[in-house]
């Protein structure tokens, strides 16, 4: 005789006046463990991000002395801000459903493991000359290598992949907020850019004209 499979026995719920046989599902388990495994790829990403910007604070203390115009700054924030309740009010961050491939999730962690360290890559790199999004130095240096070789804005560029990545690996809702910072970024740089083009009028068009903004080779 060939042994016989062993079939889960039947659970009993009663529904209305008797009793109802319900077998459990053979997929139930592998359900769970996805359900579990995403739960943990989405706090490696919630600590992932709280350890960088809690980084981020704390480097800001060794930066140069510099001022930033607010009335710029105030400007594009409001705009960010608007388009951000005019897209709560359309419902686009409703009914994000959590991934649970986890081809995308690897996928995800792997772009957001580099955009980080492109970005921390260059924050270490340009030093005491870091600042703010569209601040101005007191005694400004142009840092033209690194990974400001490869782009001219690494640490926006990094900061973008990043949230990329974890739209990827969680949900793709996350894609709008990092449109909403990608508009940010893109106007901060413009603004800089402006001004560093006034601060080295020999030597940044030269270099803006070498290097791409955010993507190297593409824009």
């Amino acid at each position: 005789m060939t042994p016989s499979k062993s079939v889960a026995p039947p659970r009993v719920t009663f529904r209305g006046r008797g009793p109802t046989l319900t077998f459990p599902s053979p997929f139930a388990k592998h359900g769970w463990e996805n359900v579990s495994r995403m739960h943990a790829v989405e706090l490696v990403f919630a600590i992932g991000w709280a350890a960088f910007w809690i980084y981020w604070l704390v480097a800001a203390f060794s930066m140069k002395r510099g001022r930033v115009p607010w009335s710029r700054e105030l400007r594009i924030r409001a705009v960010v801000f608007v388009l951000a309740i005019l897209l709560l009010r359309l419902g686009v961050f409703r009914g994000g459903a959590l991934n649970s491939d986890p081809w995308r999730a690897g996928l995800g962690l792997f772009l957001f493991a580099l955009g980080l360290g492109f970005a921390i890559w260059a924050r270490l790199h340009i030093g005491r000359n870091w600042g703010t999004p569209m601040s101005q130095k007191n005694e400004p240096e142009l840092v033209t290598s690194g990974p400001y070789h490869l782009v001219r804005h690494p640490i926006y560029a990094g900061i973008l992949l990043a949230g990329v990545g974890t739209a990827v690996a969680l949900s793709w809702i996350s894609l709008v907020v990092m449109s909403l910072a990608g508009v940010y970024f893109v106007y901060s740089a413009t603004v800089e850019e402006r001004y560093l083009t006034k601060q080295f009028p020999d030597t940044y068009p030269m270099y803006k004209r070498s290097t791409k903004m955010l993507l190297p080779l593409i824009c």
